[in-house]
């Protein structure tokens, strides 16, 4: 029988972290608080957390922490593409754990957040004490081409015609760099039709293993839809702020704690040869490869996967 989340449970603390710019980072805790100390890192960029996401540990064991990157959801201000880079956001990770007192975290991310997670565990080796990936996104021009580019386009042509109909041809030759341009045009017209075309296509590529076919909700707030594109397309155009190839490259800063790697191996967002080299490299690491699954934590084989490895690390991993 798969493993379901664990039953809603409510915060016990939720704050915001001032950061030296504009920004406030919202936070909370839920859980035990003298539990496991385990970070959730959401994906997009751009999305953020919700309730779902604090059910995926057992809360007597584990003390819960879950933050809303710069922009987004409940941080503030929403949508702010200003002092919003990758470094910055694992500063605030890490400011994050100073503000609660932790030594070390547990990190906890799927796609976007399985990028960010890698990332702080390669610059802060020292404050890592576990790793939960889940659709591992490396960062790559391949990585970022494969999903607007060439590749996923040719499982779904009549979907990628439909997204590149916004566009005119010379538009086309630069997709990330028209999309930019739309977005953050002070037309908001332009920039609401940009942010449907790309929600719907990227979309329909996450639940590529759902029966039904996705579509967008007709009562999204369209300033939040917007705002939400923006950090998305604000991260691809600059190369998601990191050097290319600078998770592999720096793969042995990556400290040696208990590393449990999930894909779905139907998944057509992030590839699984992406976990599969990270497994190959990390030396202890155990790759879980979800038969019949895609992208998406909810997904119920995912969700059985992710649960049986946060249950495995808490029986690995004692609080100091």
């Amino acid at each position: 029988m798969l493993k379901e989340l664990y039953p809603e449970i409510t915060e016990f603390d939720s704050f915001f972290l001032d950061t030296n710019t504009e920004h406030q980072v919202y936070v909370e805790q839920t859980g035990n608080p003298r539990g496991i100390p385990i970070i959730f890192l959401h994906g997009g960029p751009g999305s953020g957390c919700n309730a779902n996401h604090r059910r995926y540990f057992n809360p007597d064991k584990y003390r819960i922490i879950l933050f809303d990157q710069r922009g987004c959801n409940r941080s503030l201000p929403n949508g702010s593409v200003t002092h919003n880079s990758t470094s910055e956001l694992l500063s605030d990770i890490d400011a994050i754990r100073e503000r609660l007192n932790l030594e070390k975290l547990i990190l906890f991310g799927g796609s976007w957040g399985a990028t960010l997670a890698l990332l702080y565990a390669e610059s802060y080796p020292k404050n890592v004490s576990g790793i939960i990936l889940r659709g591992s996104f490396l960062a790559r021009k391949k990585d970022l081409s494969w999903f607007v580019g060439e590749g996923v386009n040719r499982i779904y042509p009549d979907y990628w015609q439909e997204f590149l109909s916004i566009f005119s041809d010379n538009e086309k030759k630069d997709l990330v760099g028209s999309m930019y341009k739309n977005i953050f045009s002070t037309d908001k017209d332009t920039q609401l039709i940009a942010a449907k075309a790309w929600s719907l296509w990227a979309g329909r590529v996450v639940t590529h293993s759902f029966d039904e076919e996705y579509q967008l909700d007709k009562d999204e707030d369209e300033d939040k839809l917007i705002n939400d594109v923006k950090i998305e397309i604000h991260y691809a155009k600059n190369n998601y702020f990191i050097k290319e190839d600078q998770i592999v490259k720096n793969i042995k800063k990556i400290p040696n704690v208990p590393i449990r790697i999930i894909h779905g191996r139907h998944d057509i967002t992030c590839l699984p040869e992406a976990s599969s080299y990270l497994y190959h490299k990390l030396p202890n690491s155990k790759l879980i490869l979800v038969p019949n699954a895609g992208h998406l934590a909810g997904e119920p084989k995912i969700t059985d996967a992710l649960i049986n490895a946060t249950n495995e690390l808490a029986t690995l991993i004692n609080v100091k």
